[in-house]
């Protein structure tokens, strides 16, 4: 069980360097948010070789989605979607 949460911790760790180098190219204070608790959560579940960092991790990215720090999409005919269709 140990090396799943190892794996799913290294995951977290990319996604969260993935989105704070995004945060830092664009200016978005939302994504910086995620990206700090996607790294925070599987950094913290790698030090601890436990799985609720990570749920908690996916659990806060969530509550940030739903609060609407999520970047908004912009298509071709200029109207903004956040639903990522």
């Amino acid at each position: 069980m140990s090396i799943v949460v190892y794996i799913l911790g290294g995951l977290f760790l990319a996604l969260g360097a993935a989105m704070l180098y995004v945060a830092w190219r664009s200016r978005l204070f939302g994504i910086l948010l995620m990206g700090i608790a996607y790294g925070a959560s599987g950094a913290l579940a790698i030090l601890l070789v436990h799985w609720w960092p990570l749920a908690a991790g996916f659990a806060l990215v969530w509550v940030l989605k739903l609060m609407g720090l999520e970047p908004r999409v912009e298509t071709k005919d200029g109207s903004a979607r956040t639903d990522g269709g």
